[in-house]
């Protein structure tokens, strides 16, 4: 049997090369494959002992791409493009038998709303199955995606890449929630007692979908800068947040009747124009036809669907 070289590479090496040539960073293209910039480091080293040839040099912050590495990367490319499409197993997927970890790209919402019922669902589906749940950031889901290392985003990507394919799950709206016992309960669901109390403001440059920035938008235009008690970067976090102060916090609506239940909260419909968001499921393309794949697809449509 051969042994195998110190300088023999795997897929997994090559995919490195791809997110560098993509990203010219060590720590973007650590991001995107969701590992640490040591780990990128190492296969980098092994890369260029691999090829013998420095792949990337430095001018000023960027990493530049030698020639070698610009001859090298598209036939890299195609050999990637193949080696999944070799990978497809064309025997049916059997959730019953499988021991599969799917991941999933998730914004707090997402955790809170699709996994549980999720987590139902493949329990029933097959005893060995998991899912690996992920932050979703709205810089790195594309590239997560067509990498293979997330196999579905969910959440309201009005701009998604091309390369993924979508399929829309359900439209929402927006929710206010207060805690019981709020003391100006019924004037803060009109207009003028809404904009007069202190709001939360949700509101994340990157991580999170559209939805983060859809309600940011919406209530910084309608309340005064004095009125925004705390801005934070989760829903969940601010439905905690009320529940001890009587502070509002805007939020999707099924996440709003959620905590609403579990946090013993007040719900409403805020009186104010917000835009309605798209909540759908996205996929790189390459992994459109692998069963498994279809069958993780097939189950969040058939449980989320509106």
């Amino acid at each position: 049997m051969m042994l195998a070289r110190p300088s023999d590479i795997g897929m997994r090496d090559l995919r490195v090369l791809v997110a560098l040539v993509r990203e010219r960073s060590l720590t973007r293209a650590a991001a995107l494959l969701g590992t640490t910039q040591p780990s990128v480091s190492k296969v980098l080293a092994r890369l260029r002992g691999h090829f013998d040839d420095p792949l990337f040099v430095w001018a000023g912050r960027s990493m530049q791409p030698t020639r070698r590495t610009l001859q090298i990367v598209e036939p890299v490319q195609g050999l990637l493009t193949a080696f999944d499409a070799l990978s497809v197993s064309a025997a049916p997927f059997d959730p019953a038998s499988s021991d599969r970890e799917f991941r999933l790209l998730l914004t707090d919402v997402g955790m809170t709303v699709f996994l549980p019922r999720l987590m139902a669902q493949f329990r029933k589906a097959g005893a060995n199955l998991r899912l690996n749940a992920m932050p979703l950031d709205a810089r790195q889901f594309a590239g997560l995606l067509e990498s293979g290392e997330a196999d579905i985003a969910i959440g309201d990507f009005p701009g998604a890449a091309r390369g993924l394919r979508r399929q829309r799950l359900y439209h929402d709206s927006f929710l206010s929630v207060v805690r019981k016992g709020h003391p100006r309960l019924p004037a803060i669901t009109r207009r003028r007692g809404f904009l007069a109390e202190r709001h939360i403001v949700v509101k994340a440059s990157h991580a999170g979908h559209a939805a983060h920035e859809a309600i940011g938008r919406g209530l910084e235009a309608e309340l005064s800068s004095n009125q925004v008690h705390l801005r934070l970067p989760s829903f969940t976090a601010s439905a905690a947040v009320v529940r001890h102060s009587d502070a509002i916090a805007t939020m999707p609506a099924k996440l709003a009747r959620f905590v609403a239940q579990e946090f013993g909260l007040v719900a409403f419909p805020p009186p104010l124009a917000l835009p309605r968001i798209e909540i759908a499921q996205l996929w790189h393309e390459r992994a459109h036809g692998e069963p498994g794949h279809r069958w993780l697809r097939a189950t969040i449509f058939a449980l989320f669907r509106e």
